[in-house]
Order: structure tokens, then C-alpha cells, then sequence
């Protein structure tokens, strides 16, 4: 786990996610490794020619596609080595940190899966390329990604600001006590004031938890707002972000699968189809 990987794809996020990259770099003293991946084109096949042409003609229309096949896989590897280029530029010439790029052919998620055990973090753009600039989608690839990876991504937006402060949204169960480790080990939110919240869920033993939790991030030196939220949670969530000028959302995401299933399906996809800052979902 020593090195942050930055997923570039090309769309309006690709800045945003080099800044963040840059931010995690040196707040961990860690490099980064720009990735660009070359996802498979459908390719064309004698099974999409009407059977009424004839051998000859099939042939020749076979053959001119398969030229075409090769100058776009050619093109696609061009545009990747110049969009990586660009990316390694922006991190300037004062990052202390080495940064290094990565061209890869397959899928994305499949690719971030097997680079895992080489990653301490993973960045990505909240929206891909064919979404345009439309930021209240989440590109799919984001809930694929959660779904599959055992180590915590940084979902960068539209623009990637230093953050001043976090939001922790913590309801007190075991997996919410893994991630409060994980903040305090993890040195990336280090010094940043934390703003500790959680919403009511009528059990009081878990809403006890939330004072014993500020008091361990106390001890570790965190500047800790703590806060018990009432009414919906994400409506609760996002009242609270908003009124008290939060630059970045912390949320776990649940380990057992069919928990996460429903987790990943309401209330970490609103916070993400809405959210115009960076989250981090702690893994």
C-alpha cells in the first residue's frame, strides 16, 4: 500500500482529480501513479454484414474495418499518452513526491482491482466522460468500484479545493469504529478540524457511542465539533454540511454485503448524486 492511484479518463473531473491527488500526495508523503485505461471497442464482425453481399464485397468491407479497428486502437493509445502527459504537468515542478503515469488496456474497475494491493488510495472523478458536465449523475463505475475494492477512495467534483475541515458521519456501529481508526491512523485528514455527526436512530446505546468517539479523536489531537443530528438521514447530513461551511465528507462503507448492498443503494448515492465537495468513502 504505498502508492495513490489517480484515475484520468479525459472528462471535466480530470483537474480536479490531479489536484486531489496532489493534496493526498503530500499530506501522506506518498507517489502517485496516474492511470489511464483503454477500455475494448466492440469491434465489428462478418455477423453484423447482410448475408445478401456478396464474398467479395464482405471481404473487402471486413478488411477496411479491421484498418479502422487498428487506427482507432492506435488513436485511443495517442489520446492516453497525451492526456497523462498533461496530468503528470499539472502536479508542477515543487510536488516533492514522484509521480508516475500508467496506460492500461481492459476495464477500469477490473484494473483498480488488480492494482489494489499496490494502492494506499484511490481518486476518481465523480462523473466519467460520456457524462459530460452533468455533476448531479455518478458514473457507474463509481458504485462498481465501492463494491469491490478493500481500500478507501477519494471522489474528487468538478473543482478540488485544500479542505479546511471534514464531516464524519458516524452511527456508532463496528464498521463506524473501524473508520474512526482508520482517520486516526491514516494521517490523510491529520490537523483538519472534524465535525462529528450523527442522526438519531432511537438507540441509545449507539448514541452514547458518538461522545465516546469525539473523546478518542480528541486524544489524537483532532479539533472535534460533535453533533446529534435529527430527521432523515441524508437530509440531516446535508442541512448540517451546509450550514456549518464543511469542505469534505467522510462516510464508511459497510463490510457485510447484503448491508452494503442497501447502503451503497440510498444513502452513499444521495450524498454522492448531490454532493459538490470531495468525499471519501473509507474502506
Amino acid at each position: 500500500m504505498d502508492t495513490i492511484f489517480a484515475c484520468i479518463d479525459g472528462s471535466t473531473v480530470n483537474n480536479a482529480v490531479c489536484d486531489a491527488a496532489r493534496w493526498a500526495s503530500a499530506r501522506l508523503a506518498k507517489p502517485v501513479t496516474l492511470l489511464h485505461t483503454l477500455e475494448k471497442q466492440a469491434q465489428h464482425g462478418a455477423d453484423t454484414l447482410s448475408g445478401n453481399i456478396g464474398l467479395g464485397a464482405q471481404s473487402e468491407l471486413l478488411e477496411q474495418m479491421a484498418q479502422l479497428d487498428q487506427e482507432r486502437a492506435r488513436l485511443a493509445m495517442q489520446y492516453g499518452k497525451a492526456l497523462l502527459e498533461t496530468a503528470v504537468a499539472r502536479f508542477g515542478d515543487d510536488h516533492s513526491e514522484p509521480v508516475n503515469s500508467l496506460l492500461r488496456h481492459g476495464d477500469f474497475v477490473e484494473t483498480l482491482v488488480e492494482l489494489e494491493s499496490q494502492a494506499r488510495l484511490m481518486v476518481v472523478g465523480k462523473v466519467g466522460l460520456d457524462h459530460g458536465g452533468q455533476f448531479s449523475a455518478v458514473g457507474s463505475h463509481i458504485e462498481t468500484l465501492l463494491r469491490q475494492v478493500h481500500t478507501s477512495v477519494l471522489i474528487a467534483n468538478q473543482l478540488f479545493q485544500p479542505p479546511q475541515n471534514f464531516m464524519l458521519a458516524y452511527d456508532g456501529r463496528d464498521t463506524a469504529d473501524r473508520s474512526l481508526a482508520r482517520i486516526i491512523d491514516g494521517g490523510l485528514l491529520a490537523g483538519l478540524p472534524c465535525h462529528l455527526v450523527m442522526v438519531k436512530s432511537g438507540d441509545s446505546a449507539r448514541e452514547e457511542k458518538l461522545q465516546a468517539a469525539e473523546h478518542r479523536l480528541t486524544e489524537a489531537g483532532f479539533e472535534v465539533t460533535s453533533a446529534l443530528l435529527e430527521g432523515p438521514i441524508f437530509e440531516s447530513l446535508q442541512s448540517y454540511q451546509q450550514a456549518h461551511e464543511v469542505s469534505m465528507l467522510v462516510m464508511g462503507a459497510f463490510a457485510h454485503s447484503k448491508v452494503r448492498q442497501l447502503f451503497l443503494g440510498s444513502n452513499t448515492i444521495r450524498m454522492l448524486e448531490n454532493a459538490t465537495l470531495p468525499l471519501i468513502v473509507l474502506r
